[in-house]
Order: structure tokens, then sequence, then C-alpha cells
């Protein structure tokens, strides 16, 4: 983990890579409730022009996530996250993700991803995030009932 104070632009995260498994692709699909045949049946996405099925950018998205938390520490609150989707993630490639601080204010850096396969850029974006310090994490504007609406929350399950 790394602290924002420490952080300055250029920075470069150390690379996070990512086994690109037929698994992961069918989990983070259906976990983002995302059930087009081309994230989780072969013989559908190749009908439609694929050679294999292929990571949804809900998955990038949550990996991208993981990548900076991972990396910021559990007191990280991703404000905004802009990706931009390239090259198809396929089983049996590998991910490697990247990230450059490009600007610090306070507890508050900017980030520019890429995320890398056998094919090219599989993501590219920026994120920007703050860092609330632990003896801070549980003042009331950062409780879960009072979080940004940028921060995700979870509110029980689904109605039927």
């Amino acid at each position: 983990m790394t602290a924002i104070g420490t952080t300055a632009p250029g920075d470069e995260l150390p690379p996070l890579t990512v086994p690109i498994t037929r698994t992961l692709i069918v989990a983070g699909a259906l976990a983002s409730r995302d059930y087009q045949d081309v994230h989780h049946d072969a013989e559908a996405a190749r009908e439609k022009g694929s050679p294999d099925i292929f990571m949804n950018i809900l998955t990038t998205n949550g990996l991208v996530g993981r990548y900076l938390t991972d990396h910021f520490g559990p007191h990280t609150v991703l404000r905004k996250l802009a990706i931009r989707l390239g090259a198809p993630n396929y089983p049996g490639d590998t991910m490697v993700l990247r990230g450059t601080v490009t600007a610090v204010e306070g507890a508050t850096a900017q980030v520019r991803i890429t995320g890398t396969n056998g094919l090219g850029h599989h993501v590219t974006g920026t994120a920007t995030l703050t860092v609330t310090a632990p003896e801070n994490a549980s003042t009331p504007e950062t409780t879960p009932d009072t979080a940004p609406d940028t921060a995700p929350t979870h509110q029980g399950a689904a109605p039927r």
C-alpha cells in the first residue's frame, strides 16, 4: 500500500498480472448480471464473429478498481473511473495492468491506467481517487449511510 502523501505525479504503480481464464470471464459476467452469450458460450461467440468468449466491461472495471485499491489501500474511495475497451480479453491470455500518477492534490490523486494483453491495449483510462486516513474512516463524512454518490453501497438483495 502507498499513502497519497508519498505519491507524486510521474510515480508508476507496480504492475498487476491477471491470468484471463474462462472461469474469470464467466464469473465476472454472471456477477455483473451480464447474460449475453458471448461472455459464456464459445459456440455462440464464434457464430457472432468472435474466436471465443471474451471479458465484459464490468469485469474489467472491477479489476481496475481492485488494482487501485490494492495499491492505495482499504481506505481508497474511487471518485471517478473513466475507461475505454480496446482489444478483447480472451481465455488463455494474460492482462497486465499498469498505472501512472498524473496529479496529486491533498488526499486525492489522478491515475492513468492501461491494461495490455497479447493483442494490445485491452483497457485505457483515468481514475480519480481519495484516500482517507484510517483514523478518519468512520467519521460521519465517510460512513456507509452518508457515502458519496460515487461510492457503491450494498442495499441488500434485489426485489423479486
